[in-house]
Order: C-alpha cells, then sequence, then structure tokens
C-alpha cells in the first residue's frame, strides 16, 4: 500500500512539475515568439524524444529480464526443496525424519520470514538456521546400503544446487540500477519534457494536453522501471508462491506416508 501511494505521487508530483513549468514559460516568453522557431525546434526535439525512447526501452526491458531471472531463480530454490525432500525417503528412518523436518520448516521461513525482510530490504539471519541443520544432518549420515549411498549423494547435489539458488537471491535482492543510470532516466525525463513545453502553441489547450501526455507516459514509465529493479521489494515483486506450494507438497506427502 505505502509503495502503491509513493508511486502515484510520484506520477502526479512529475506531472504537476512538468505543468508548472509549461505556464511559467507562458508567462516568460509568449507562444507567438516561441512558435517562430518551431521549425527550429521540431527536428531538435524529435532527436531527443527519439534517443530517450531508446534509453528507457533499453532500462525498461533490462530490469524486466532481471526480475524473470529473480523469479525463476526463486522456483528452481524451491524445487530443489521439494526434490531434496523426496530424495531424504531413500535415507535411514532417523536422517529421513530430521531432513523432512528441517526442509518444512525452510518452506515456512521462507514464507513467514525472509520474504517480509526482503520486502523491508533486509534479510532474516534465523532463516539460515534450517539450511544449516540440513547441511549438519547429511555430513553425518551413517550409510548401509548402496541405495541410502545413492540417495545420500543425490541428496548432498541438491542441497548444493539449492543453497546456490539461495545466495544468488539474496544477491538479487540487493541489486538495483546504479545511480548513475537513474540520473540519466531522470535528466533524459526533464530535457524530453522540458523540449516539448518550449513549442509555440496557438490553442493553449492542445500543448496542456500535449505536456500531460507526455509526461504521465514517462513518469509512468520511470515507476514501473522504479518497481521491477526490486524484484522483491517494489509493487510487482517476486512472491514466495513456489515455496507455499512446496509447504503444501510437504504436508500432502506426510499425510499420505503416515506421517
Amino acid at each position: 500500500m505505502h509503495d502503491t501511494i509513493s508511486d502515484v505521487a510520484t506520477i502526479v508530483g512529475g506531472i504537476s512539475a512538468a505543468l508548472i513549468f509549461m505556464f511559467v514559460l507562458q508567462r516568460v516568453w509568449a507562444p507567438d515568439v516561441r512558435r517562430r522557431h518551431n521549425d527550429v525546434l521540431g527536428p531538435s526535439v524529435n532527436v531527443i524524444g527519439t534517443t530517450y525512447a531508446v534509453l528507457i526501452a533499453f532500462m525498461l526491458s533490462g530490469v524486466w529480464a532481471n526480475f524473470r531471472q529473480a523469479e525463476s531463480n526463486a522456483e528452481e530454490e524451491s524445487n530443489s526443496l521439494v526434490n531434496l525432500f523426496r530424495i531424504a525417503n531413500g535415507l535411514p528412518a532417523a536422517d529421513r525424519d530430521r531432513l523432512h523436518k528441517a526442509a518444512r520448516q525452510y518452506a515456512r521461513d521462507m514464507v513467514d520470514r525472509e520474504w517480509p525482510a526482503m520486502l523491508a530490504g533486509t534479510l532474516d539471519p534465523d532463516a539460515y538456521g534450517a539450511v544449516h541443520g540440513m547441511w549438519d544432518t547429511l555430513t553425518a549420515v551413517t550409510v548401509h546400503s548402496p541405495l541410502e549411498q545413492v540417495s545420500l549423494d543425490r541428496s548432498i547435489a541438491e542441497l548444493a544446487r539449492m543453497s546456490e539458488y539461495r545466495r544468488i537471491r539474496q544477491l538479487q535482492s540487493r541489486s538495483q540500477l546504479p545511480a548513475l543510470l537513474w540520473a540519466v532516466l531522470v535528466v533524459g525525463a526533464i530535457v524530453t519534457v522540458g523540449s516539448s513545453c518550449l513549442y509555440g502553441v496557438e490553442d493553449l489547450k492542445v500543448h496542456i494536453v500535449q505536456v500531460f501526455c507526455l509526461s504521465f507516459l514517462i513518469i509512468l514509465v520511470l515507476v514501473a522501471i522504479g518497481n521491477v529493479d526490486r524484484p522483491f521489494q517494489g509493487s510487482v515483486r517476486v512472491e514466495p508462491t513456489g515455496f507455499q506450494f512446496a509447504a503444501q507438497t510437504f504436508d500432502r506427502e506426510m499425510s499420505l506416508d503416515g506421517h
């Protein structure tokens, strides 16, 4: 809710600033005088607009690709957790039960603690406890048959994959566009909208609509980039759907096994 209010305030503030600049320009530089220069301003504004359109499209495409990658990585992490839970059925009973318990706890921690912590821009230090417990369990397993050895080897490989996905997710939760690129986007928006205000238009209403639409579209895209750039904090964010489904899978399989 707070992000939505901030986004709306940003859009309203940006549009208001553009319109205020246009009205101030109307006062200090008469439209009749500016109209004489429209033939010079036109090509320049077209070049500025085209350059900025390419730039902002590239940025939006890039952050969206990163968002989808973060979403896919989180799903892979939850899939590895489910695989680990199932492969553990081939381990000795005591180790299997400990691993099942740790996997279920990990899924709950992701939904109840880790995701809310990432939403706040931090990480839950206690969520690592379940991972550490799974590693401790697997490294202490004593096998008594070839089947148990195969299950142990595959469990260790799956846990290693899950740990890798976890570290990538933690890095993705902290990554953002560099400040320099944001400066380029913001300055480009100011130059593009400001250039459109320079036109000398006979009908003020038409000019207002033109500046309003252009500034609204640009600020809307900037807000979208800002939200998608933070895959775990923005209004549009990666949800722990995979871990919710994993927890349901664990409960269903435990009930089928009679545990």
